[in-house]
């Protein structure tokens, strides 16, 4: 039986019974002049979409695929038609003129409320689903809650809760004084205790779990060198999570932690910085996902002093930011797996898309770029059946854009119509 059958099949049931009353799901009838099959990396010219509910019911081309009777008919003309992007690396909690010490007098209640407004600005870029990677006080996971409840407009999240590491490390809070001994919530140390912790951020709602493998950039006291987690601490996390069924995401910059990481079976490497020619090779064996951030570092030294980002960040910041750039395009030429992800909130949340041009600067075709942010993004997710790309029985979260990405892809920068589960949630043409 087909997912449309069995639909009927439940309605049927339902209304026949009287459990509840039940209104037609409208069908949209969308047409472009093009759009981009990210599934066969090619272009289909005057395409046809139908949408059933929030799903797509049927791809095609205008002349093959005519519009249902009673349709309600969305004409993109002179657009391009995409899937709805995915940005695999944001902090929708957090601000991007909120860093150093000025995090310290930040609520979790004011994180929750901004997360609102930051949602809302990333579904309305185009981005209809995001992966957020560390948040305290399982905001993130509120957040996603109110999303899919309708309540609070933003993209479809995948959300880690606080990320796991060492104490000390960047995954814990070093700018308070000894005498406070403050400590986030996910900064323990040793196999047993990391698998207990492990199965606390399941508990309350998590669906991956996110551990710094290495030091960072933004935290005090931290070398981004450093291999923070031991390989067995890293074995026993990544281990309790698959048995529970979530992905593991790992923050890491040098060449050793990155390779820790792999090795220990994480699914996803965060930043990759300083990866190296056997790191590529390992990555590429055992199937693990880079996601590299390289436009941030434009805007943090460009305004990283004002935003109150440390000193020490800044000087991190220029050496990592440099290295990451080389690091990209030789993982693209070695044919790493690589996916789109921004760290959003080390600057504006709605300006994830100018990260495009800078893929492409530094290696990527504009198709690999776009998909990395569609079809390479839902599989890594594991959600490749319901997002991702424009196909039939996935979500219908389509974007449109004036001319051709393709030939331009900063065009992306600027998506005037945004559709989230057969919604025109923006349609700024």
């Amino acid at each position: 039986m087909t997912i449309k059958s069995a639909a009927r099949v439940t309605v049927a049931l339902a209304a026949t019974f009287g459990m509840f009353s039940v209104a037609a799901a409208e069908t949209l009838y969308i047409t472009a002049d093009r759009m981009i099959d990210v599934l066969a990396g090619k272009t289909i010219e005057q395409p046809a979409v139908i949408v059933e509910g929030d799903r797509i019911a049927n791809v095609g081309s205008r002349s093959q695929l005519p519009a249902p009777a009673g349709a309600r008919q969305l004409s993109l003309n002179g657009m391009t038609l995409l899937p709805g992007l995915i940005d695999m690396h944001v902090h929708l909690t957090f601000r991007h003129d909120m860093h150093g010490y000025r995090r310290l007098g930040i609520s979790i209640p004011k994180l929750a409320i901004d997360s609102v407004a930051h949602a809302e600005a990333t579904l309305l870029a185009g981005f209809t689903a995001a992966r957020d990677v560390h948040a305290v006080g399982y905001t993130d996971v509120a957040l996603r809650d109110a999303i899919n409840e309708g309540r609070v407009k933003g993209p479809r999240l995948w959300v880690s809760g606080p990320s796991l590491g060492a104490t000390g490390g960047h995954s814990d809070s070093n700018l308070l004084a000894p005498q406070f001994a403050y400590h986030e919530d996910g900064a323990v140390d040793g196999p047993w205790a990391l698998v207990q912790k492990v199965r606390e951020v399941h508990k309350y709602g998590a669906d991956l779990i996110k551990i710094s493998a290495t030091g960072g950039v933004i935290t005090k006291n931290t070398h981004f060198d450093s291999q923070e987690l031991a390989p067995e601490e890293i074995s026993a996390i990544v281990g309790e999570a698959h048995r529970l069924g979530m992905k593991v995401a790992a923050h890491a910059h040098g060449a050793s932690g990155i390779k820790n990481a792999i090795l220990a079976g994480v699914d996803t490497i965060e930043h990759a910085s300083f990866i190296d020619e056997e790191g590529i090779k390992l990555a590429k064996q055992r199937g693990t996902y880079l996601t590299m951030d390289i436009y941030n570092t434009e805007y943090t030294l460009a305004v990283g002093e004002a935003a109150g980002y440390l000193p020490e960040s800044l000087e991190k910041e220029r050496i990592v930011g440099r290295m990451q750039r080389e690091s990209f395009t030789r993982a693209v030429k070695g044919g790493a797996r690589m996916l789109f992800g921004t760290d959003a909130a080390l600057f504006p949340h709605g300006q994830n898309a100018l990260q495009f041009s800078r893929m492409v600067q530094f290696g990527m075709t504009p198709m690999q770029a776009i998909q990395s942010a569609t079809a390479d993004a839902g599989r890594a997710l594991g959600a490749e059946h319901d997002v991702g790309a424009i196909a039939i029985g996935r979500f219908a979260d389509l974007i449109a854009v004036p001319g051709d990405p393709l030939a331009e892809i900063s065009i992306l920068e600027k998506v005037p119509v945004v559709i989230k589960g057969g919604v025109v949630v923006k349609d700024a043409r």
